[in-house]
C-alpha cells in the first residue's frame, strides 16, 4: 500500500486526547505521572504519553494507551474511553489491523452519540464544554473511519465512503465550535480530492486548512505544506513542489513528529528525482530508511527499500539496486498474506456492521408502519367525533349565521355615516375657509357700493346746480368704483366656484393638477376654518414649494381632502401643545413639497406633541382616533391612505417623536 495512504491517519493525533492543542515536553509528562495522587490523574498521564509516543514510538503508545484504557472504563469516564479507542485504532490501522481498528472507532462512535456521556468528563480546557467535547469526538471518529476507507483498498472505488464519513466529520465539528478540527477534515479532503486526480480541488482544500493550522500554530502546519507539495508534484511543477517540501522539513524537523520527517523525506526524495538530482535524492531517501526502520514499520520500510533501488538503478549502479529489490520483494511477500487477512476481516466488519445498519432500518420501518396504522385509527375515531359535534352545532351555527348576518348590516350602516360624518367635517372645515376667503372681496363690494350710493346723491346736487364739470368728475369715480365692485364681485364668485368643488362627491375623474396650488390653497382654507372655530388661535405658517415641479395628473378633489385632513391635524396638534404651554412655546406648522427619485414629496410637519410610540401602528386604522368623544371620527386618516395608495399608487407615512413634533409625508409617482 502506498506511503501516502499510511500517513494521513496520522493527522488527527493532535486533537485524539481532549483537542490537545501541543504535546506537552517529555519530561512534563512523566514528572504530571508520577505525581499522580488518583486513578483519573494517572489515566490522563498515561492517555498524554500514549498520544505523544504515537509520533515516535509504537510500542511505547501502545503500553501507555493499553493503561490508560480499562482506568477510563473503570471510573466510567466514557468519554475518555472513547478518546483513547480512537488513539489505539490509529495504531491498529497503522499495523493494518483494520478489523479491530473499525471495531474502536464504531465503538467510540456509539459512546459519543449518547448524550449522558456528557455527565462524565472529568477535565475540560478553558472555553470547553461537555457537547463540545462529545462533537468532538464524533467529528474525530468519523473522520478516522473516513482514512480507514482510504487506507484499505483502491483509493477511488472508496471515495464515496470517505466523503460521506467526512461529510458527517465536518458537521460534528462546526458543532464542537472547534476550527483545528474542522480544519483537520477539511485537509484530509484535500488529501482525497489529490488522490482522486481533481488537484486543482486538492489545492483549494489543502490550503484553506494550512491557512487555519498557521494562525492556531497547529504542529499540522508542517504535514499540511508535505501534501501540498506532493499536489504540486502531481502537478507537474516539480520547482514549486520542492520549495514547499523543503519549508514542510523545516517545520517538522523543530518537532518530535519523525513519522511525518520520515514521510516527508520519502516525498521530498521523489522531487529531487523529477528533477533529476539523485544524490540528492538518495540521501533523503536513506534518511527516511532510518526513521522507519527505528519505529519498525515494515510497510514504510519496504517503500523506502524500492525507492533506493530505482535510484541506484538510474545510477547504473545494478549490485546496490539489486540488494535494495530482493529487500524489498522479501518484505512484500510476507505483508501480501497479512495484508490479505487484514482485509478479509476488515470486510467481514463492514459486512456485520452494513447488516447491523439494515436491521435497524427494517426495525426503524416496521416501527413507522405501526405508528402510521395507529395513527390512521386515532384519526378516524377523532374524526368521527369531531363529524359528532359539528352536526350538534350546525343548528346552533344557522341561528349564530342570522344573528351575524343582520349584525354585519348594522355595522356597514355605521360605518357609512361614520365615513359621511367625516366628510361633512371635511365639508365644515371647507365651508368655514370658504367664507372667510370671499369676506374680503364682499367687503370691497360693499364699500364701494356704499361710496358711489353717496356719490350719486352728490352728482345729481351738481347736475340740479348746472355743474356741468363736477358732474363729470363724479361720473368717473362712480365708473371706477363699479369696475373695482366688478373685479371683487368676479374674485368672489371664482373662489365660490373653486372651493365649493371639493365639497363635491368624488367622480374618480383625474387631471393635470399644479400640486403647488393645490398644497397653497387648501393651507390658506384650513387655517381659516380652523380659526374660524378657535377664535384665540395662532400659528405660524412656514412653506418651502419646490417651483419647478410640474402638473402632475391627479384628483384634485380627494387629494385636497387629505391636504384638509393633514392640515386640520396638525393645527390641532399645535394648539393643544400651546393650551398645556401658554408661555415660551411658538405653534409652527410648515409645508414643504419637492421633487426626488420620480416622485412629488409633499410633507406636513408640526412641533406638537407628538404621537406615543405604542399608537403609531394604529394610526391609519378605520376609527382609531386619539382625539376626546365628539371631536373625531377616527376616519381621517383611513380615508387619506386609502385615497393615497388606492387611488393614485403613492405612500403615505409618519415620523414622529414624542413631545417634539410629527411629520406625515406623500409619496405621488410623478407618472401616475
Amino acid at each position: 500500500m502506498k506511503t501516502f495512504l499510511r500517513v494521513i491517519i496520522l493527522c488527527l493525533l493532535p486533537t485524539l486526547i481532549f483537542g490537545q492543542q501541543k504535546s506537552p515536553y517529555l519530561g512534563s509528562l512523566y514528572t504530571f505521572l508520577s505525581a499522580a495522587s488518583n486513578d483519573t490523574a494517572r489515566m490522563e498521564g498515561y492517555s498524554k504519553l500514549g498520544t505523544y509516543y504515537l509520533l515516535e514510538d509504537r510500542d511505547s503508545s501502545i503500553f501507555y494507551l493499553e493503561k490508560a484504557l480499562p482506568i477510563a472504563a473503570r471510573l466510567n469516564l466514557k468519554l475518555n474511553e472513547a478518546f483513547i479507542l480512537n488513539g489505539l485504532g490509529v495504531i491498529l490501522m497503522q499495523q493494518e489491523k483494520f478489523s479491530r481498528s473499525l471495531e474502536f472507532y464504531l465503538k467510540a462512535i456509539s459512546i459519543a452519540k449518547d448524550p449522558s456521556t456528557e455527565k462524565t468528563v472529568w477535565h475540560l480546557l478553558p472555553g470547553q464544554s461537555p457537547k463540545n467535547i462529545r462533537m468532538l469526538l464524533l467529528s474525530s471518529s468519523y473522520d478516522l473511519i473516513g482514512l480507514l476507507n482510504a487506507y484499505t483498498g483502491n483509493w477511488s472505488d472508496n471515495i464515496k465512503n470517505q466523503f460521506k464519513n467526512y461529510r458527517a466529520a465536518e458537521n460534528y465539528a462546526k458543532a464542537a465550535g472547534d476550527s483545528g478540527q474542522l480544519a483537520s477534515v477539511m485537509f484530509h479532503m484535500g488529501i482525497s480530492y489529490m488522490n482522486d486526480g481533481k488537484l486543482d480541488s486538492a489545492l483549494l482544500f489543502i490550503k484553506k486548512a494550512q491557512t487555519i493550522f498557521s494562525d492556531l500554530r497547529d504542529p499540522q502546519t508542517g504535514r499540511s505544506f508535505i501534501y501540498l507539495g506532493e499536489t504540486y508534484e502531481r502537478m507537474g511543477k516539480f520547482d514549486l513542489a520542492l520549495n514547499t517540501m523543503l519549508q514542510a522539513m523545516a517545520l517538522l524537523n523543530e518537532t518530535n513528529d519523525y513519522v511525518h520527517r520520515g514521510l516527508g523525506g520519502i516525498s521530498l526524495s521523489r522531487v529531487y528525482a523529477h528533477l533529476k538530482k539523485i544524490d540528492s535524492a538518495l540521501y533523503h531517501a536513506k534518511a527516511s530508511l532510518k526513521i522507519f526502520e527505528k519505529r519498525k514499520d515494515p510497510a514504510w520500510i519496504r517503500d523506502a527499500y524500492n525507492l533506493l533501488a530505482s535510484y541506484f538503478d538510474t545510477l547504473g549502479n545494478t549490485d546496490s539496486a539489486t540488494v535494495y529489490l530482493k529487500l524489498a520483494k522479501s518484505l512484500s511477500d510476507s505483508l501480501s498474506i497479512e495484508e490479505r487477512k487484514n482485509l478479509l476481516a476488515f470486510q467481514d466488519v463492514v459486512m456485520d456492521e452494513q447488516a447491523k445498519l439494515e436491521k435497524l432500518e427494517e426495525d426503524k420501518i416496521q416501527t413507522q408502519s405501526k405508528i402510521r396504522t395507529y395513527s390512521m385509527i386515532a384519526g378516524l375515531v377523532i374524526l368521527s367525533l369531531v363529524g359528532i359535534i359539528l352536526y350538534r352545532n350546525n343548528q346552533k351555527e344557522k341561528n349564530a349565521k342570522i344573528v351575524l348576518e343582520k349584525t354585519l348590516k348594522e355595522l356597514k350602516s355605521t360605518q357609512a355615516q361614520l365615513i359621511q360624518s367625516e366628510k361633512m367635517a371635511s365639508l365644515g372645515e371647507l365651508t368655514a375657509g370658504i367664507a372667510h376667503e370671499i369676506q374680503n372681496p364682499l367687503n370691497f363690494v360693499n364699500n364701494f357700493s356704499e361710496v358711489n350710493n353717496e356719490l350719486i346723491h352728490e352728482l345729481k346736487a351738481e347736475a340740479s346746480a348746472g355743474n356741468m364739470n363736477e358732474v363729470l368728475l363724479l361720473a368717473d369715480d362712480i365708473s371706477a368704483n363699479e369696475q373695482k365692485i366688478n373685479h371683487h364681485g368676479k374674485r368672489a364668485d371664482a373662489i365660490v366656484k373653486g372651493m365649493l368643488q371639493h365639497s363635491r362627491s368624488s367622480t374618480g375623474a383625474k387631471e393635470p393638477t399644479d400640486i403647488n396650488k393645490l398644497v397653497d390653497e387648501y393651507l390658506r382654507l384650513a387655517y381659516n376654518g380652523f380659526r374660524a372655530k378657535d377664535k384665540s388661535f395662532n400659528a405660524t405658517i412656514k412653506t418651502d414649494l419646490d417651483t419647478s415641479i410640474e402638473p402632475i395628473t391627479i384628483n384634485g378633489q380627494d387629494f385636497g381632502r387629505v391636504l384638509l385632513n393633514l392640515y386640520t391635524n396638525a393645527f390641532y396638534a399645535v394648539n393643544e401643545k400651546k393650551k398645556a404651554l401658554p408661555n415660551g412655546y411658538e405653534p409652527i406648522v410648515s409645508v414643504s413639497s419637492q421633487k426626488k427619485d420620480g416622485k412629488i414629496v409633499v410633507t406636513v410637519r408640526d412641533n406638537g406633541n407628538g404621537i406615543p410610540g405604542n399608537l403609531l401602528d394604529k394610526i391609519f386604522q378605520p376609527f382609531f382616533t386619539t382625539k376626546p368623544t365628539g371631536e373625531g371620527t377616527g376616519l381621517g386618516l383611513s380615508l387619506s391612505y386609502d385615497i393615497i395608495t388606492k387611488g393614485h399608487g403613492g405612500e403615505i407615512t409618519v415620523e414622529t417623536k414624542e413631545g417634539e413634533g410629527t411629520a406625515f409625508s406623500i409619496q405621488l409617482p410623478i407618472n401616475n
